[in-house]
C-alpha cells in the first residue's frame, strides 16, 4: 500500500548542501521504482549534509564545500553512545561537554574514542545489535572498529523523556503503552530535523594503505580488558592512538513521512566484491577480501576474538549486489563531488540502498495493525556492519525495520518487554542502583 504525501518534485540536477533534508521529495507517476529512486537520492543528499565540513561548534561550515579539503564533519560532533548510557544510570553530560576518556587512554594525544569488542563492567561493548554475529578483519588482519552516534534531537529525546536509566524507561514506558514513540520526526513546517542515529565502521590504517582514499580521523583505538573467562583470554585493558578511514557509515533518518526511520547505508567503493563478480574478475585490491584467499567467504573468524593480535583476515562478498539504478545514481553524486575536488574523499563512498516504509502511519506514529510499515526493499545490509546477515532469507537475513522493530525496553522485572522505537540503544541503559540492562 502506498499512502505517501507527494509534494512537487526534485530538481533534475541535484547539488551539494549542507541542509539535513526534512524528508523525501516524491515525483509522479507514483511507483515502488519511483519512491526507491526519491528515497535514495534522500540518502544521497543526508550523506552529504552530515559530511559536510562542520565547525567547531558542530555546525556545518556554509562557507566552505564539502570534499574541499578532508577534515571534522557535522555528524562526528554528535553524542557516542557510551557518553549518554552511562554507569548507574546517571543523567548524560550537557550537549556540548567533552567526552570522558577510559584512563588507558589519557596520557595520548586527543583522538576519536573508538572502543572494541569485550564486555566488562562500565564499558559499552559496541558489538551489540545488529554486530553480535561477529567482528570484521581486514586485510592487514586487524579488527574494524565500530561506534554510534545520535543528534541532539535524538539525543534531547532520551534526556527530556529520561531514558537513558532503566528506571527512567520505566516510566515514560508505563505512561505511554502502545507502541510508545519516544522520539521526534523532521518537520518542514518547523525547520526541525527529527531523530538522526549514525553507526559507522572504521578501518585501522596501515603502512600499505592509500590514506589519500578515505576520509580519515585520528583515532584513540580502545581495547577494554577482559577477565571473563566465557568470553575469551583474559586480556588487559589498551589503548594505541592510530589514523582510521571511515568504511561503513549508516544513516538512520526519522523523516516527516516516516516514523518507523528511512535506513541508508553508504560504504567505500573499495570494501567487497559482488558475489554476482565471477571470481576471476575480483582481482580488487579490497578491504575486506583476497582473489588469493582461501578462507571461507562470509564467515566470522575463529573464536576466540582477540583484537590484541593479528587475526585471519574476513573473506567476504556482498550477497546482494546493487542495482543499476543505484549504480547510476552513485556515479551522478561521485561525479558532483568530483566538481568540487578531482581528489575528494567523498567520492570514493557509494549507496548501497535505502529501507524505507511503504506504508507508513500518518503524525509520526506507529500504527498497530502494521508495526513495521510495509519495509522497502525487504533486505538491506552493510557489509561492513551485517557482515555475516547479508542475504535475502527471511527471518534470517538482515533487515533494517524487520530487526529493529523487535527492539525493546527492560521496563520490568523481565528483560524486552517494550517497543523501543526501533533502536536497540536503549538497552544499553542502566539501574540507578548500579545493575546494568540484561542484553
Amino acid at each position: 500500500m502506498l499512502s505517501i504525501l507527494l509534494i512537487p518534485p526534485v530538481s533534475a540536477t541535484p547539488s551539494l548542501s549542507p541542509q539535513i533534508p526534512f524528508d523525501a521529495t516524491f515525483t509522479k507517476p507514483v511507483s515502488l521504482s519511483s519512491l526507491q529512486a526519491n528515497f535514495d537520492e534522500l540518502s544521497w543528499q543526508t550523506f552529504i549534509a552530515l559530511n559536510w565540513p562542520a565547525l567547531d561548534n558542530g555546525l556545518p561550515n556554509t562557507g566552505v564545500t564539502i570534499g574541499k579539503q578532508d577534515g571534522a564533519t557535522v555528524w562526528e560532533s554528535w553524542k557516542e553512545s557510551y557518553q549518554i548510557f552511562r554507569a548507574k544510570g546517571q543523567t548524560p553530560l550537557p550537549w556540548g561537554a567533552p567526552a570522558t576518556l577510559p584512563e588507558a587512554c589519557k596520557a595520548l594525544k586527543p583522538g576519536r574514542l573508538l572502543q572494541q569488542m569485550g564486555k566488562v563492567p562500565d564499558v559499552l561493548d559496541e558489538f551489540i545489535q545488529p554486530f553480535e554475529s561477529g567482528p570484521l578483519v581486514d586485510q592487514n588482519g586487524v579488527y574494524t572498529r565500530n561506534e554510534i552516534v545520535v543528534n541532539q534531537s535524538m539525543f534531547d529525546g532520551i534526556v527530556n523523556n529520561g531514558l537513558y536509566s532503566i528506571e527512567g524507561q520505566q516510566k515514560f514506558f508505563a505512561s505511554n503503552p502502545n507502541n510508545a514513540v519516544a522520539f521526534s520526526c523532521s518537520s518542514a513546517d518547523k525547520n526541525e530535523v527529527g531523530a538522526v542515529m549514525v553507526k559507522a565502521s572504521w578501518k585501522v590504517l596501515g603502512p600499505n594503505d592509500n590514506r589519500q582514499a578515505f576520509h580519515t580521523v585520528d583515532a584513540l583505538v580502545y581495547t577494554p580488558g577482559n577477565s571473563d573467562p566465557g568470553k575469551g583470554p583474559i586480556v588487559e585493558d589498551s589503548c594505541v592512538s592510530e589514523p582510521v578511514g571511515l568504511v561503513g557509515l549508516h544513516m538512520v533518518h526519522k523523516t516527516a513521512s516516516a516514523a518507523q526511520w528511512v535506513w541508508s547505508t553508504f560504504e567505500h567503493v573499495k570494501n567487497v566484491p559482488e558475489k554476482t563478480t565471477p571470481v576471476a574478475q575480483r582481482a580488487g585490491p579490497y578491504l575486506f577480501y583476497s582473489a588469493g584467499s582461501q578462507s571461507a567467504i562470509n564467515q566470522p573468524p575463529p573464536r576466540p576474538w582477540n583484537p590484541a593480535v593479528k587475526a585471519t583476515p574476513s573473506q567476504i562478498v556482498r550477497e546482494v549486489p546493487l542495482t543499476e539504478a543505484t549504480k547510476a545514481l552513485n556515479a551522478t553524486y561521485q561525479g558532483l563531488l568530483r566538481t568540487a575536488n578531482p581528489q575528494s574523499v567523498w567520492a570514493n563512498y557509494q549507496l548501497i540502498s535505502t529501507q524505507w516504509p511503504s506504508d507508513p502511519p500518518k503524525d509520526c506514529q506507529i500504527s498497530a495493525a502494521n508495526p513495521l510499515g510495509s519495509p522497502a526493499p525487504s533486505f538491506l545490509a552493510n557489509a561492513t556492519l551485517e557482515t555475516y546477515i547479508q542475504g535475502t532469507v527471511p527471518q534470517a537475513s538482515s533487515s533494517c525495520m524487520a530487526c529493529h522493530g523487535n527492539a525493546a525496553t527492560h521496563v520490568t522485572d523481565s528483560p524486552r518487554t517494550s517497543f523501543a522505537d526501533f533502536t536497540y540503544l536503549l538497552e544499553r541503559a542502566q539501574s540507578t542502583t548500579g545493575q546494568g540492562a540484561t542484553q
